[in-house]
């Protein structure tokens, strides 16, 4: 990884070259997607707001291009360009600004409460507009005999309201694992071990908690997948980090062994709906109880301590 950085950090047109291939490739492979929102961030944070737009404007007519190419429209790009990297080069820019990325965080789930608010303005049911999109798959399905017709029917109906909420939720969190990357590739290149402790410190405001717990109070008055319950979703994804942020400062302050972690995201896999509640759970409660100043931390090797922020 630390190789792709440097390379993406070589000039504006290799940065605009992993920013496009991997966006192009991200259809077929999602994942790689964030290295392209990645791409974007780091040189956005490194060298400032016009170093950014240009290597975001390179990056979109070379996906044009190659979309045009291989798919035989240039659209792809310009979608792109939209919902991945003009937001991620203005979370950059305030991360960069800042140097907070409790802000920047909540700026970006902020952003995907708007998003979701907008598309509930606009559409006057947006389930049934997504029940008409799932509902191809659906026939599909019923059709090659893996989904009994009736039962689905009244599945896809349940899934596709909880689909705005879904869907904002994902592109907060695929905006800010991608400035993760950015920004552990930044720390990687110029302050070693940077990224990890700006994580491990990483700590929501009060007034974010209150609003949570307001939107839980008003969770039983709505029935099933209402617009309550597909808010809740976007702070839950900011919970999910704080509270990761919570267990990597306690393995850290504890000097425990690094398979703690990897255990730990092991179950988040494996028992993905509970482990993320309980995890989102321990960061809601940390807002308040401040659970890592808690924590005795175990004696440290000499000449070890915290490092900088990262620049």
């Amino acid at each position: 990884m630390k190789a792709l950085a440097a390379f993406v950090m070589r000039g504006p047109s290799q940065a605009a070259l992993v920013a496009a291939v991997t966006a192009l490739l991200s259809i077929l492979i999602p994942p790689l997607g964030l290295l392209s929102a990645g791409s974007i961030g780091l040189v956005t944070l490194r060298s400032g707001p016009v170093y950014g737009l240009i290597v975001s404007a390179v990056a979109t007519l070379g996906m044009a291009a190659l979309a045009w190419l291989s798919l035989g429209s240039p659209m792809p790009a310009l979608g792109v360009l939209l919902m991945l990297w003009v937001p991620i080069l203005a979370l950059a820019l305030l991360l960069r600004s800042s140097r907070s990325l409790a802000l920047t965080v909540q700026v970006a789930g902020a952003l995907g409460v708007l998003l979701m608010l907008s598309a509930y303005a606009l559409l006057d049911d947006p389930g049934a507009t997504w029940l008409t999109v799932l509902e191809p798959f659906r026939d599909a399905l019923v059709k090659d005999g893996v989904l009994d017709g009736p039962a689905s029917a009244a599945v896809f109906a349940e899934l596709a309201g909880w689909m705005t909420g879904a869907f904002a939720a994902a592109l907060v969190a695929q905006l800010l694992f991608g400035l993760f990357i950015a920004r552990w590739w930044q720390a990687l290149l110029y302050n070693p071990g940077g990224f990890g402790d700006e994580f491990r410190d990483l700590r929501l405001g009060r007034p974010f908690g209150v609003l949570v717990l307001l939107l839980l109070a008003l969770l039983p008055f709505g029935d099933g997948a209402s617009l309550t319950a597909n808010l809740l979703l976007i702070p839950g994804v900011l919970l999910l980090l704080q509270g990761l942020a919570v267990a990597h400062q306690v393995r850290a302050l504890k000097q425990a062994r690094q398979a703690w972690l990897v255990g730990l995201y092991v179950l988040m896999v494996l028992f993905m709906p509970q482990t993320l509640l309980l995890i989102a759970c321990v960061g809601l409660v940390d807002i308040w109880a401040d659970i890592r100043s808690r924590i005795t931390p175990s004696a440290l090797p000499p000449g070890s301590g915290p490092r900088g922020p990262v620049v």
